[in-house]
């Protein structure tokens, strides 16, 4: 017994000895770490940044939302879960009503020559001042310089200021906790602001100083309105002002004090432009209105327009970009980017290269807004897949890991320059090691405790009043957590897009009811059908029927009706309908939507498209952006399905391009032909502003053109040609009232001289016919003219369309295999063709409208339905229109469809004696 007690005395003091070496030496590493710390002093101690010397930020580098303005309390809103514009109501006034006062500057005595006089504003005493003569203007000028680099957020650098009497260039970095003196100046309805591109400045102003922009004219925005060829501020200052920007400058730090002068005179060519520059394209917009103010049809208001296009952006409002976790959107963006571009094969199963990349990317977004980086600054991305890929051990293996990542950056890339490994990196690198080792464990914890180091009462880091936020509250992953489940702080443009919505509603929903539950009754007194007033009307006014009841208007037919609704076992005629959407019953508003779309329908053979109410239905806005999308998507499986695309790929000048006729010899016309849309745009942009553009700008347009001319040079008379190509007769007459110019000029243009071996006959390769395959889509010629009279009209010269293969690359056009082409000379009303023909291989022709655009569905809806027409006859388009009526209901899934709706709706119908339809009648009872 003595013995094992003695035993029991030994063991004890020998596991006593262990464990109080274990923990004495547990103590000793934890010291040493903290002393190996500790040594690493952060390197913000010895470079401090300008932004620390702020004593106040609206907006902080936590993870809480931003605060907007309150004017209420005149301080920030204290409750940030409603996205509530402070000047909402005045900015929506001035979208219908534009306060533009630009008639008060006296520019013919504007100095193209800018000075070197300026007010450089560093003193709230100078910023007083400055809003004292801003409030006594009617318009000023405003550009910003902003820095993104060495902050998290990003900041405003200075402010730039142009009234017409003098340039002010306001140093934000000095007046920062001072800028709220301008926020009413910027407020007031009654003073325009002009900005160019503003979409950035609304909100970094709303960022950094509450400053909300109400009364907003932004020059980019009117040059969409005027269809300029381009809207940057570059054109705008070479077109107008005959002044070239330096841009490298824009990526210069705007932080620095003093500015050199170069940086002075970026900064103040922005601004002292810029009203002078606004004021031409307010002339031009007032032009185009007063121009157009003879079409009483034409509601489009230019100067309207681009007011409303402008204040939309002031609706805009700030906030943060919250990921569910820090550094979540970061890791998303570097794994589908980096990594799977190595292929799935090569990260299948790599969870922990994956993992690796997860802690990276959130130990960089915590470091950045600790020390009010960008994590670009940082840590770049490259830098984060070698590290996950390499795990290096060691410091230096850290360092060589990060520099050779960074040197494999592209050298005009503005990160190539930076500092690598990053003094963030060197003064935390033991965090880097830490991360890589997997020595942390769950990350929850590990965050707080970076923080602690970092900001504690022994942290490394300074305080500043962008971090301190992080320290009152470390438990990061609850707080972001909660913040993301707060709606409406992800997306900054939330209440822009819910004042276009109301706009759209108030300028396209129906403005009055669209069924209006008109009866017409049969000889014998059987409910034919419920209809509206003007048709109702139309049976009075030729006396085919006689006035029963008053309200509702009913009328009984005075003849006997080709059919009834019962045979043809459908009742949908013979229901009241309601004014509401179809899908969700919304009655506020709706518009019409045809399930079926226009460009299949109008093809269809007349007796069963002419009664086409039961496939057009009311649908409110959200439901109809539903339908429509399903829709585009649907058209393009029946594209992929017929082998028909969408859209004429090219087009090409029939006269310029070479016939083909009995040859084996492919040509290639990819270099002269031009989509048509690229070719209509150019050509505009050439008529209206060809003489100011850039001689550079200009040249380029230019060729598009001379492509579809195969390559000749042009003249002004070709441009007003290559304007009209493809447009159905409705676009045409659409130019001619809204833009002013007088189509019917074309028809004095003299016609291209008639190239030799062509003639009036059509002249066709047809030796494929047998073997060609609908997926093999030709390059085709076409020539058309328009329909609505004898005499040419401005498309009646040649024209060639090029399709290519739904399967082959955009820029590939198949070996010319069918051409079809005229005179154009010819001016007799009769040798004129009448249509576009077109061939697949030889396989399958198919004869196109001229009243069909070119930049449309059309072609390819005519293409589609003769095919099924030719195929499966009347039947397969009746199965066409319930593959349709499918993809409506599974889009839209409607709870409102009157009764009798039906997808098999066969949609036949007969026509009677008196149908306008009716092949005998049609056209003779016009009215």
């Amino acid at each position: 017994m003595a013995d094992k007690k003695e035993k029991m005395k030994m063991l004890l003091t020998i596991a006593s000895v262990a464990a109080i070496s274990i923990f004495f030496t547990a103590h000793l590493f934890s010291r040493r770490r903290k002393q190996r710390r500790s040594e690493i002093r952060c390197y913000l101690h010895s470079k401090p940044k300008s932004q620390l010397n702020f004593k106040r930020v609206l907006a902080d580098n936590s993870y809480s939302p931003f605060n907007h303005f309150n004017r209420q309390s005149d301080s920030f809103k204290e409750k940030p879960s409603t996205l509530t514009h402070p000047y909402e109501a005045e900015i929506t006034a001035l979208m219908e009503d534009p306060q533009l006062q630009f008639s008060k500057i006296a520019m013919d005595d504007f100095d193209m020559k800018m000075g070197d006089s300026y007010v450089w504003v560093e003193s709230e005493l100078q910023l007083s001042q400055l809003a004292r003569v801003l409030s006594e203007q009617t318009v000023f000028a405003v550009d910003t310089e902003q820095h993104s680099l060495r902050s998290f957020l990003g900041l405003t650098a200075l402010i730039q200021i142009s009234t017409e009497m003098e340039d002010y260039l306001v140093d934000v970095i000095a007046l920062h906790d001072s800028m709220g003196i301008l926020r009413p100046v910027f407020a007031d309805p009654n003073i325009c602001k002009v900005f160019h591109g503003a979409d950035g400045d609304i909100v970094w102003l709303q960022r950094d100083f509450h400053i909300y922009v109400v009364n907003l004219f932004d020059t980019a925005k009117a040059c969409e309105v005027l269809s300029k060829p381009q809207k940057s501020l570059a054109y705008l200052l070479e077109t107008y002002c005959g002044v070239a920007k330096n841009k490298l400058l824009q990526r210069e730090d705007w932080r620095q004090r003093p500015l050199s002068d170069e940086m002075v005179q970026y900064a103040r060519t922005d601004a002292h432009y810029l009203l002078y520059i606004a004021n031409c394209l307010f002339a031009e917009l007032k032009k185009q209105d007063c121009e157009y103010s003879s079409c009483t049809d034409d509601k489009f208001n230019f100067v309207l327009e681009a007011s409303r296009r402008s204040n939309m952006i002031c609706l805009q409002l700030y906030a943060k970009e919250i990921d569910g976790f820090p550094g979540e959107s970061a890791a998303f963006s570097i794994l589908s980017r980096q990594l799977n571009g190595q292929g799935a094969a090569a990260i299948s199963g790599e969870t922990k290269i994956q993992d690796l990349v997860r802690r990276l990317c959130a130990w960089r977004d915590l470091m950045a807004r600790v020390h009010d980086e960008s994590t670009r600054y940082i840590l770049s991305d490259y830098a984060i897949v070698a590290l996950s890929e390499k795990v290096p051990t060691t410091q230096v293996d850290i360092y060589g890991t990060i520099i050779q990542a960074d040197l494999n950056i592209d050298s005009s890339n503005l990160s190539s320059s930076l500092p690598s490994p990053s003094p963030v990196v060197c003064s935390h690198w033991i965090d880097v090691h830490e991360l890589i080792q997997d020595k942390l464990g769950n990350l929850d914890k590990f965050f707080p405790m970076v923080i602690q180091n970092c900001l504690g009462p022994n942290g490394s880091c300074p305080l500043s009043v962008f971090n301190y936020a992080l320290l009152m509250n470390s438990s990061l992953k609850l707080e972001t957590r909660l913040n993301t489940k707060q709606n409406g702080f992800k997306n900054p443009k939330h209440v822009a897009k819910k004042a276009s919505r109301q706009l759209f509603i108030r300028k396209f929903s129906c403005k009055s009811p669209v069924y209006h539950n008109c009866r017409i009754y049969a000889n014998d007194g059987r409910l034919l059908c419920y209809c509206d007033r003007r048709k109702l009307e139309w049976y009075l006014r030729r006396d085919l029927a006689k006035l029963v009841d008053d309200d509702p208007p009913a009328i009984m037919l005075l003849f006997e009706p080709k059919g009834r609704p019962e045979d043809e076992d459908n009742d949908f005629y013979i229901q009241s309908k309601k004014n509401i959407c179809v899908g969700c019953g919304e009655g506020n508003h709706y518009l019409r939507y045809r399930v079926i779309p226009s460009c299949y329908r109008i093809h269809f053979p007349e007796h069963l498209k002419s009664h086409c109410s039961h496939d057009i239905v009311l649908l409110c806005v959200d439901c109809h952006e539903v339908a429509h999308a399903a829709a585009e998507k649907y058209k393009k499986q029946i594209a992929g399905e017929f082998g028909i695309p969408l859209y004429v790929r090219k087009v090409v000048d029939s006269t310029q391009a070479p016939i083909v006729s009995g040859s084996s010899e492919s040509t290639n016309f990819a270099d002269s032909g031009v989509s048509p849309l690229q070719l209509r745009t150019a050509a505009k942009a050439l008529l209206r502003h060809g003489p100011e553009m850039p001689p550079s700008r200009r040249d380029e347009l230019t060729q598009i053109v001379m492509r579809y001319y195969g390559g000749r040079e042009i003249s002004n008379e070709d441009l007003e040609r290559a304007l009209v190509v493809g447009m159905s007769p409705h676009e045409r007459r659409r130019l001619e009232k809204k833009k002013g110019l007088s189509l019917k000029q074309s028809t004095r243009i003299p016609p291209v001289k008639e190239q030799e071996n062509v003639s009036n006959s059509t002249k066709v390769d047809t030796s494929k016919e047998a073997s060609g395959t609908m997926d093999d889509l030709d390059f085709c010629m076409v020539t058309y003219t328009d329909h609505t009279n004898n005499s040419p009209a401005c498309s009646d010269f040649g024209v060639a369309t090029a399709c290519n293969d739904m399967n082959s690359h955009g820029s590939e056009i198949s070996e010319t295999k069918s051409v079809s082409a005229v005179n154009p000379g010819d001016k007799s009303g009769s040798s004129m063709p009448k249509e576009i023909c077109a061939r697949y291989n030889g396989n399958f022709p198919f004869k196109h409208n001229s009243k069909l655009s070119l930049l449309g569905h059309g072609p390819h809806g005519k293409q589609v339905v003769d095919h099924i027409l030719n195929e499966s006859g009347e039947e397969g388009i009746r199965q066409f229109c319930q593959r349709w009526r499918h993809v409506f209901v599974e889009a839209v899934h409607p709870h409102f469809l009157p009764a009798g709706w039906d997808v098999m709706h066969s949609g036949r119908r007969e026509f009677g004696e008196f149908s306008v339809y009716n092949p005998t009648k049609k056209g003779t009872d016009s009215s």
